[in-house]
């Protein structure tokens, strides 16, 4: 077995604790990050997790291009949650109150 942590400075599979809480956007994605390394199995996707964190830390790389990295590894891990819309149905007012005194009439005469 080959040490990831070598003399070249290779990222090692052990999650990185480079939190960073008072600046926001990286208190973010390092969120994102801790949340995908804990789903993730593959010790080749941990690995590049690890090396897009680094870069982001070290403003190799900017946010789009951390999150663009990182999406392939919460599409496979999600339910869904972060692809799927929900939609919305919208009535007017009027059709509403028209829709709501047909079901308590309809309730009305039921009895």
């Amino acid at each position: 077995m080959i040490d990831e942590t070598g003399e070249k400075g290779a990222i090692s599979c052990e999650k990185l604790l480079i939190d960073n809480p008072s600046n926001f956007q990286f208190h973010a994605a390092y969120v994102a990050y801790a949340e995908l390394y804990d789903k993730v199995i593959e010790p080749e996707a941990k690995k590049e997790l690890n090396q897009n964190i680094e870069a982001l830390r070290k403003n190799q790389i900017d946010y789009p291009t951390y999150y663009r990295n990182i999406d392939q590894y919460r599409a496979g891990t999600s339910s869904g949650q972060y692809h799927s819309q929900s939609f919305v149905k919208t009535q007017r007012k009027r059709q509403w109150r028209r829709a709501t005194q047909k079901r308590e009439r309809i309730q009305r005469h039921k009895k």
